[in-house]
């Protein structure tokens, strides 16, 4: 398979500092060379220009903090990634979880005309179903999934012309952490929702039958995995650490399975801050996850 990387390092939509190096930390953790002794051909597209937050104005008066800057590296992610062949498998790292709504509208894009139907594997702590509105924080990455369905900004909510993410069309894993307004928004538009309780009730296997049933008519399938659906003691090195997730076996078994699906065909990680990390680590940990994904078993 032909996969090609690209990075963008974007520390403007979360609350802490370093995830910026997270593309960084990811490459020196082996990421091409991973996939290319799994036999695939690998090439390293560089990194999307994203302005530093100190040379940027934080505040917008729309209430979202570093809105312009977010929306040009946005903007240009789309364009990188809709330029891009179908027989491309992109993965995308990042930088925060708002990387997601420049990712998920560029993939569903290429190929040319007005984006096709796309569905959303979601793997996460969190569900980033805020708005502007109901934010507690004004931080973008705790918004995009909500953006790219067009809620909230419509600037954002427009980075793929007039195309949007159907919320039927998302399934989300590893969620524990919600705040009560968003709650109630991601429930009113359907998303179909797998926390850690139904995790260790149903057990990941189940939880993927269901998943590729549920999406079993959408054209694309894109998984966002972000480190923080992991258990802390996985993957310490993430700004937004919530105890109680995903165990590295569970985030493997998820990733293994979806390759053996056939149906993805990009990919996004995220939310990697070697500023929080312990020697790499969780770098070392979502490359793994990667590397599952794109074939990697025990034998």
């Amino acid at each position: 398979m032909n996969i090609n990387i690209l990075g963008i390092p974007m520390d403007l939509g979360a609350g802490r500092r370093g995830v910026d190096m997270g593309p960084s930390a990811l490459r020196n953790a082996r990421l091409a060379q991973r996939l290319c002794e799994l036999g695939h051909e690998v090439r390293d597209l560089g990194d999307v220009p994203v302005a530093l937050p100190e040379s940027v104005d934080k505040f917008s008066g729309s209430g979202l903090d570093f809105l312009g800057p977010i929306l040009d590296a946005s903007r240009a992610t789309v364009e990188r990634l809709r330029e891009l062949p179908d027989d491309v498998f992109p993965i995308t790292i990042g930088g925060d979880h708002s990387i997601a709504m420049g990712t998920v509208a560029g993939n569903a894009l290429r190929g040319g005309g007005l984006g096709r139907r796309m569905g959303l594997i979601w793997v996460d702590a969190h569900t980033d179903f805020n708005t502007p509105d109901i934010s507690p924080s004004g931080n973008i990455h705790g918004m995009p999934v909500a953006q790219l369905c067009g809620l909230g900004d419509p600037q954002l909510a427009a980075l793929a012309g007039d195309w949007r993410l159907n919320p039927r069309d998302i399934v989300m894993i590893g969620i524990r952490s919600v705040d009560p307004k968003e709650a109630a928004l991601v429930r009113e538009h359907g998303v179909r929702i797998y926390t850690m309780k139904d995790v260790d009730q149903l057990g990941i296997s189940r939880i993927f039958d269901e998943t590729m049933e549920y999406l079993s008519d959408v054209e694309r399938l894109h998984v966002s995995y972000d480190a923080d659906a992991l258990d802390p003691s996985v993957t310490p090195g993430t700004g937004t650490t919530v105890p109680g997730g995903l165990s590295y076996r569970e985030g493997h078994l998820l990733m293994e399975l979806l390759c053996e699906s056939g149906r993805v065909t990009s990919m996004d990680i995220v939310e990697v801050n070697p500023t929080l990390d312990v020697g790499n680590k969780t770098a070392e940990v979502m490359v793994e996850m990667a590397a599952s994904l794109m074939g990697l078993r025990i034998m």
